[in-house]
Formats: structure tokens, sequence, C-alpha cells
């Protein structure tokens, strides 16, 4: 490997925790999306470093799972948001208490 295993996997860990300050920090719907997102693919880049550090295919295969249920958290989740905003009329996270008891 020419790039040592920790540097991608602080590169990774980076990766992780920007996607979580902008779940976070944000309240608009599409950037909470997008930050779990984020989040995604710098778990898929751990699992790829593992995998080449350990010569291990486990890896690869978790990354394709990770990008269907990345693939179908959006499709879903952009259905949801726009039918919300439909409802709503607002992209704002607080705004939107239909599911509380």
């Amino acid at each position: 490997m020419i790039v040592p295993y920790s540097h991608i996997l602080i590169l990774a860990a980076l990766i992780f925790l920007l996607g979580l300050v902008c779940v976070l920090a944000r309240r608009n719907l599409i950037m909470t999306l997008i930050g779990i997102e984020v989040m995604m693919n710098g778990a898929a880049i751990a699992f790829i470093a593992s995998g080449l550090r350990w010569h291990l295919l486990e890896g690869q295969a978790f990354v394709l799972f990770i990008i269907g249920v990345a693939a179908t958290e959006v499709s879903v989740g952009l259905a949801m948001i726009v039918g919300a905003y439909r409802r709503g009329g607002s992209g704002d996270a607080d705004a939107y208490n239909i599911l509380k008891w």
C-alpha cells in the first residue's frame, strides 16, 4: 500500500465527522440527507482501507451494500422530503412534528 493505513483511517474519520457536523448543525432536510450520505462515504472508505490492509474482499463487499443502501436512502428520502415540502411548505426539519405521538 502506498498510502499508510493510518492516513486513510484519519481521512475516513474526518469525512465521517464532516457528515455528522452537517447532520447536527443544519436544520434543512436536504442538508441532513447530504450529511448522512457523506457519513456513509466515510464508512465506505474505512471498509475499503481495511480490506486492502488485510487483503480481504469483505471490505469491498460491505461497500457494495453501503452503495445500495445509500442509493435507496436517497430515492426514498428525497421522495419523503418532496412530500413533506408539498404538505407543509417548508424545508425546515423542526417544522415537521407529524410523527410525534
